[in-house]
């Protein structure tokens, strides 16, 4: 495997990471939370790159586990993410302030992120097989994939940002249905391989 390959594979991978960066760089408008989105792009970076080197380590034990429900996981977690950020756009403004809001798990940002991190690098794990026929090249492979998923999520932030500036839309209601899509597009993908 050369390494216009692994760029390419890393490219792939760092789509979703990208798709997620731009729908909440869409919802910051014109507040940007720099520090939020550099925390973002860290972690999806190291999700992404730690992922193929725990499946190339772990080999088939867990690689079956993952094949089988991998998708459901990227779902469930995309969906229920987004899915709260559409129910969450759709309040009117008399609910929001006839009703305080409450305080829930995933309403704190690490949790947030940490949860997303997990769901956009379940396809990474699955790359790490990849290179199990030569060795040599996995670790400077997750360096690639890490790299790589750290620059397209703060690209995607960064157009995010500006496009949230520029056009006046319900960019919740669009970053939650882009990571159901996302979900959905997963599940799919799998079920059609």
């Amino acid at each position: 495997m050369d390494y216009l390959s692994i760029i390419l594979i890393a490219v792939g991978l760092a789509m979703d990471c990208f798709a997620v960066s731009l729908s909440k760089g869409l919802q910051a408008g014109k507040t940007p939370d720099w520090a939020k989105a550099m925390l973002m792009a860290v972690l999806f970076g190291l999700f992404q790159g730690a992922m193929p080197l725990l499946s190339f380590y772990a080999g088939n034990i867990f690689n079956d586990f993952f094949h089988t429900f991998s998708h459901w996981i990227a779902l469930v977690l995309l969906s229920f993410i987004g899915g709260k950020m559409i129910y969450e756009s759709l309040k009117t403004q008399n609910e929001q302030s006839d009703n305080p809001p409450t305080r829930q798990f995933t309403d704190s940002p690490i949790i947030e992120i940490l949860l997303l991190s997990i769901a956009t690098s379940i396809d990474a794990f699955v790359t790490g097989v990849l290179f199990i026929p030569v060795p040599d090249k996995m670790l400077p492979a997750a360096l690639i994939i890490a790299l790589v998923s750290f620059m397209f999520s703060i690209g995607g932030y960064c157009i995010g940002v500006f496009v949230g500036k520029r056009f006046r839309f319900n960019a919740e209601l669009l970053g939650g249905i882009i990571l159901v899509g996302i979900g959905v597009k997963i599940f799919i993908e799998h079920l059609l391989s």
